[in-house]
């Protein structure tokens, strides 16, 4: 397979790789190792401050080159932000800005639903809660 030059610097240093230790810290995965897609994400927040904010993210990833350049992009990309219930950016603009092969969408629905899960471990308010009520 042939990677772009984003894919291939984003998997061959893989920034955000690893695993975070102390306060603060909310965890969340998705997809199966057996399957052959695994993505994990862990953010760490301030505990005292009013908004919850990304201070430092990590992930570990069982993947193709894709999804790791992806969850590595993500990590980068979250710290300063607040914590949402969504990516940084979608799906699809990460399909296009990786060159992802549409039939690899699927992998990148476990990335968006593993960071959905660390997220809300952290707290954050699911996407339309104010309008539904939930």
């Amino acid at each position: 397979m042939k990677y772009n030059e984003l894919t291939r610097r984003y998997f061959e240093n893989a920034p955000g790789a690893g695993v975070l230790v102390g306060p603060g810290i909310y965890r969340g995965a998705a997809g199966s190792r057996n399957q052959g897609t695994w993505v994990q994400f862990e953010v760490q927040v301030d505990l005292h401050a009013r908004v919850t904010i990304v201070q430092v993210a990590r992930f570990l990833a069982l993947a193709c080159p894709h999804v790791i350049a992806v969850s590595a992009w993500v990590t980068e990309r979250a710290v300063g932000l607040e914590v949402k219930d969504q990516l940084p950016e979608s799906v699809q603009s990460l399909r296009e800005r990786f060159a992802v092969p549409v039939e690899k969408l699927g992998r990148l629905l476990i990335v968006e639903d593993a960071w959905i899960a660390a997220a809300y471990a952290a707290g954050a308010p699911r996407l339309g809660s104010a309008a539904t009520g939930e």
